[in-house]
């Protein structure tokens, strides 16, 4: 790294944080050198300002113009985000439909209770799965309906317009609309597109930590540039997403829902640029590092921090790097167990039965990669059998390696992986 590149980045030297030996942390938020050294302060702030490496945007936050540092840890995460996604889309593309399917399906499930969860929103795996189930037949009236719906397009990768103030609201509706007004008639939109009055972000000792964007007018012309930089492709597509999301959330369009709002929106920007799948794990990422996301707020909301957006974006850029990384190690391991069980599907029948085999098959599919397991018309469709072959060939299986369990009114099936290990094992022996 040249010397231009650390005079932008870092604290001067004697202010530099230390840990492991002196060696430096990361890039240092300018809110840390306020109360240190006012001049240094001064200086680090215009010569990141000014840089050649400085992105700036027609926004403003705190009265300060808003602009981010292209560092090369940034590049070096874009890299690293774009090589794992290259390996997560090869997985897919060798493992079975089925397989990517039911994950796919687990991994949504996943994401909208814990979208809900981060905002405080009690909504279980059942419920969601439930509404699943029946999307295109009579789920419509349930509650979290239009969220799981709206999640449910991002695999097909349908278009979602993400261009103007009334597609913002147009998303909104479908989202969120119900619950809001479920949790509280007083919080929904009372403007053109957004809300009339202000609204405030509390802490949980209830200080005051944010104001959103206010009145409406304000709301529109800040959203109206934001939603311009997000379109804006002379700039990298996964520092335009996290950067959205941060003004998104700045502006706080609504008096609730904001949160689930700016978090569908980027999962489905993600589903876009990357894999589709892994528009279902930002929540679970979020919450799993909840305590850095909600910092990276509260550091660049900062006043003192002048306008540096570079702390979100480098926690964001992070977020999606270890989303992506631990996508790749989840499919990585049931390709590998699925392969090893794959070899052994003759073994566990007493004779060749290509159907039985391939019930097997679908069977330790739902087993590794879904939420309850598989429901009885997608093993009916997989195997192409009658529901009366179906019962016969599942009385065929070993009653310790079958898992039926029943959701509502819907049968589910899976494998018992751990009694499969025990009998493989116990085959092995034998033969040996």
């Amino acid at each position: 790294m040249n010397e231009e590149v650390k005079a932008i980045i870092y604290f001067p030297r004697k202010y530099k944080p230390k840990r492991n030996g002196g060696v430096h942390v990361g890039y240092q938020n300018l809110s840390e050198l306020y109360y240190k050294d006012r001049e240094a302060y001064k200086t680090l702030y215009e010569k990141r300002y000014q840089s050649e490496y400085a992105i700036h945007l027609d926004f403003q936050v705190n009265g300060n113009n808003v602009f981010f540092i292209q560092t090369p840890e940034i590049n070096r995460m874009l890299t690293d985000i774009l090589r794992m996604n290259t390996a997560v889309s090869n997985l897919c593309s060798i493992l079975p439909g089925a397989a990517i399917g039911q994950f796919s399906r687990r991994c949504l499930i996943d994401e909208i209770v814990l979208t809900n969860s981060i905002e405080g929103v009690r909504s279980t795996r059942k419920e969601i799965s439930d509404i699943l189930d029946e999307l295109e037949e009579k789920s419509k009236g349930k509650r979290f309906f239009g969220l799981v719906q709206k999640y449910d397009m991002l695999m097909t990768k349908e278009e979602i317009p993400i261009e103007s103030c009334q597609n913002i609201r147009d998303i909104y509706d479908e989202l969120v609309l119900r619950e809001v007004e479920e949790e509280n008639p007083y919080n929904l939109p009372d403007g053109k597109w957004f809300r009339k009055e202000s609204v405030s972000i509390y802490s949980p000792s209830q200080k005051e930590i944010h104001k959103g964007v206010y009145p409406e007018e304000n709301i529109i012309q800040a959203m109206e540039k934001a939603l311009a930089f997000l379109h804006d492709e002379s700039h990298e597509a996964l520092c335009r997403i996290a950067i959205f999301h941060y003004l998104l959330e700045y502006i706080h369009p609504f008096y609730d829902g904001n949160g689930r709002l700016g978090r569908f929106i980027c999962s489905y920007l993600l589903s876009q640029e990357l894999v589709p799948v892994t528009g279902y794990r930002l929540s679970y990422t979020i919450k799993e590092n909840i305590n850095d996301y909600y910092k990276a707020f509260t550091v660049c909301n900062n006043p003192l921090s002048l306008g540096d957006l570079t702390p979100f974006l480098r926690m964001f850029l992070n977020l999606i790097k270890t989303s992506v990384e631990k996508l790749k190690e989840s499919l990585q391991e049931g390709f590998v167990r699925l392969n090893r069980y794959w070899q052994r599907i003759g073994d566990l029948c007493a004779e060749k039965d290509e159907k039985l085999e391939k019930i097997y098959s679908l069977l330790i599919q739902a087993a590794l990669f879904s939420e309850f397991g598989v429901s009885t018309d997608v093993v009916l469709e997989y195997a192409a059998l009658s529901r009366t072959t179906l019962t016969r060939k599942l009385e065929q299986m070993p009653k310790n390696l079958l898992v039926k369990t029943k959701h509502g009114k819907t049968n589910y099936y899976s494998i018992n992986l751990n009694e499969l290990d025990q009998y493989i094992t116990r085959n092995t022996t034998e033969r040996d």
